[in-house]
């Protein structure tokens, strides 16, 4: 069924071809939040190019702009409707096709706010309607109305979309779609649906497919991605062990796991395959037993701990990033503490801070004793001073290393140096020719400056 339903998209992205024939249109894509949101982007514009549009990043030059939206954070709703206001303009100028699709559409008070106050968007689609942008684009070009495209029921997951990667030497391969956590202070479950896993099959065709266009690295994505059950008996553990075996490819990255489902089978395939990265992802969110036990997260201060210790432990080697909330409500300081307690005994490579915004829909928007502003961000610039004097002593310890970097291309801020990063993601410049883009290479670190790393490569 699946299968038809796709194969009635490529007849749409074929009739719309022949709509644009002799034409030159161009879109833009917005992307708003995260690599799963990337991901979507890049079979959107898959579909696009397909149907004869040509990806421009002149906004005032566009015939169709999208911005495909993310809701995990309350300045996300802020970003969307200014932006509404600005593309009012474009519409008038040369009568561009605004769509709007992602997590926020699926959110009743953001659908009734388009529909009253933004009649210019010509199309609003959702997180299980993605794969039917084809159809709808046909029908705005030959019928000019409004067109809502959203199911509110969890979506079905569809091979065969058209991808365009947004670089040629790694790539994000989603494993899983939706959550069945709950967590309090999210949204994810209610926009993107029940857990649903990818067949083994697919994936690692995906991947191998990649391999032979010469893709290095490749990260897999899911928002829970250890809780991936593939088949019976075939979970994450049997799915990194598979793609390990895949030639080409040289660097496997993972995210977004859950503490609570991060089983020893899983440890032992980290552990065993070269291949997966050293930095694992492991999202604390708070350091307090209590204030998880309200975020609804299923494990303790001490359980997290546990688990660091028992990874550490199997995987000398081993290091952490994590997300952090801080001022989740009823965050008191002596939760706080518990927080900053256990950054300083996991000693984390990476801290992704994120002072806790309310998002209607979910349980924590309406607990009692909301934290006020000023002890946010209070904390929140505690938390920062803490991490940042770790990060200065953390980068002393790789100076004289030998370091694999994939080559990714010339520094931002100096074209003649090469930039790339290390297995725990530091990012890492160093002098070489272009030619090594896209290449694996041993690269020796030879001084640290907080944020980045210098190095020289190793002959």
């Amino acid at each position: 069924m699946n299968e038809q339903i796709i194969e009635e998209q490529k007849e749409y992205i074929e009739k719309v071809k022949e709509l644009n024939k002799d034409k030159t249109l161009y879109y833009n894509i917005l992307t708003m939040g995260c690599q799963l949101n990337e991901n979507d982007s890049e079979k959107l514009a898959g579909m696009l190019e397909e149907m004869g549009y040509i990806e421009t990043s002149d906004v005032e030059n566009a015939n169709l702009y999208l911005i495909n939206t993310c809701c995990v954070r309350e300045n996300a709703e802020e970003k969307l409707f200014g932006k509404l206001g600005e593309l009012k303009n474009l519409k008038k100028k040369n009568n561009a096709i605004i769509a709007i699709g992602g997590c926020m559409m699926q959110e009743k008070h953001i659908q009734e706010k388009l529909r009253n106050s933004y009649p210019y968007v010509d199309i609003i689609f959702g997180t299980h309607t993605l794969h039917k942008l084809p159809e709808d684009m046909y029908k705005i070009l030959n019928f000019p109305k409004k067109i809502e495209d959203i199911l509110d029921i969890d979506g079905e997951i569809y091979e065969g979309i058209p991808i365009k990667r947004n670089s040629n030497k790694t790539a994000s391969v989603t494993i899983m779609y939706g959550c069945n956590n709950f967590c309090s202070y999210c949204i994810v479950p209610y926009v993107r649906g029940r857990e649903r896993s990818r067949t083994p099959e697919n994936i690692l065709k995906e991947i191998q497919e990649l391999a032979d266009e010469g893709y290095k690295e490749i990260t897999l994505l899911g928002q829970n991605v250890n809780s991936y059950k593939g088949r019976e008996n075939y979970g994450f553990a049997e799915l990194l062990r598979d793609v390990q075996k895949i030639d080409g490819i040289e660097i496997i990255k993972f995210i977004s796991p859950h503490p609570k489902d991060f089983t020893d089978d899983v440890i032992r395939a980290i552990k065993d395959c070269n291949k997966i990265s050293r930095l694992i992802h492991l999202p604390l969110q708070s350091g307090s037993t209590e204030v998880l036990k309200k975020m609804n997260r299923k494990y303790s201060k001490e359980q997290f701990l546990e688990l660091v210790g028992k990874i550490k432990k199997e995987i000398p080697n081993v290091l952490f990033s994590t997300d952090i909330i801080v001022g989740f409500p009823g965050e008191t300081e002596e939760d706080f503490q518990d927080t900053l307690d256990v950054v300083t005994k996991v000693n984390f490579e990476q801290i992704f801070m994120f002072i806790y915004s309310r998002r209607v829909g979910t349980p924590g928007d309406k607990m009692e004793n909301q934290i006020p502003e000023e002890i946010k961000h209070e904390r929140f610039d505690r938390l920062k001073e803490l991490f940042e004097k770790q990060v200065e002593e953390n980068n002393k310890k790789y100076i004289g290393k030998t370091e694999k970097i994939l080559v990714e291309g010339l520094s931002k801020t100096n074209e003649d140096m090469l930039t790339g990063r290390t297995n725990s993601n530091k990012v890492v410049v160093f002098e070489g020719s272009k030619d090594l883009i896209g290449k694996v290479i041993d690269v020796q670190i030879t001084s640290e400056h907080k944020w980045y790393l210098k190095g020289k490569i190793i002959e």
